[in-house]
């Protein structure tokens, strides 16, 4: 892994003001000296960011939202909230490209979109990419992936501001994990993608679906990989203090 180690925290659509409490001791963690390479990122739902960014002020943990619109002008866009707004209220990070909202029908050209607002406003982006069942069964992961990476990014000409998050849609939240070698190999298949891209800018890739404080001892052994996306297990403090426990020693 290189330096920075990232422990990216999705809360999907979880928590009340009631959930900052639980959140008390992983800030008082980052505090720490032998945690200083990992980088905590708390994406709570909308309702929440505000309140996380007031919270998490004096820590070094860092605030992002789960999605955006991809106009940054306010407009008729009902139950929408645009990048520059996630900007203004001290978040730094965007997830973008989530399966959940794919299925929900963001298309690829959607997310360029997307990120290319994001971008605009200075927000670093967090890019999930991944393929579903009938994709890996059909051996199509890696065509999957190309054009995810080839449409998602059309027009961005730096990855600086992004980070990779793969996630096999086929694992996530169902326990289901690939093993070490046919993950490293997935890994390295997306460096290569980005290294034909985007040349030798620097990439950083994390890995999401089911991680979980059981399985990150074997999961950290994946050198290639910078971090992690963490679903239902960042809900619950001492699970995510496990996980990031676990990565760093």
């Amino acid at each position: 892994m290189t330096n920075k180690i990232f422990f990216i925290a999705n809360w999907k659509m979880f928590g009340d003001l009631k959930s900052l409490k639980s959140i008390k001791r992983v800030i008082n963690l980052s505090k720490k000296k032998k945690f200083l390479n990992a980088k905590i990122i708390y994406c709570p739902p909308y309702t929440l960011l505000n309140s996380f960014v007031i919270k998490t002020k004096k820590s070094r943990i860092t605030v992002g939202a789960q999605n955006c619109h991809h106009k940054i002008d306010p407009g008729p866009y009902t139950g929408s909230i645009s990048s520059n707004m996630i900007k203004k209220i001290g978040a730094k990070y965007v997830i973008i490209g989530h399966s959940e909202n794919r299925l929900n029908g963001d298309t690829n050209e959607e997310i360029n979109k997307k990120i290319q607002s994001a971008i605009s406003n200075n927000l670093s982006v967090i890019f999930c990419i991944g393929e579903n069942m009938t994709e890996k069964k059909n051996k199509k992961t890696n065509l999957v992936l190309r054009n995810q990476i080839n449409l998602g990014l059309r027009k961005i000409k730096k990855i600086d501001k992004i980070i990779f998050a793969y996630e096999p849609i086929w694992s996530i939240g169902t326990g289901k994990i690939m093993s070490n070698n046919e993950l490293k190999k997935q890994i390295l298949n997306i460096k290569n993608i980005l290294k034909n891209k985007f040349k030798k800018q620097k990439n950083r890739i994390v890995y999401g679906g089911s991680v979980n404080d059981k399985n990150i001892i074997n999961l950290k052994q994946i050198k290639e990989i910078n971090g992690f996306l963490v679903g239902g297990a960042s809900q619950n403090s001492n699970k995510f203090i496990d996980i990031i426990e676990k990565t760093i020693n």
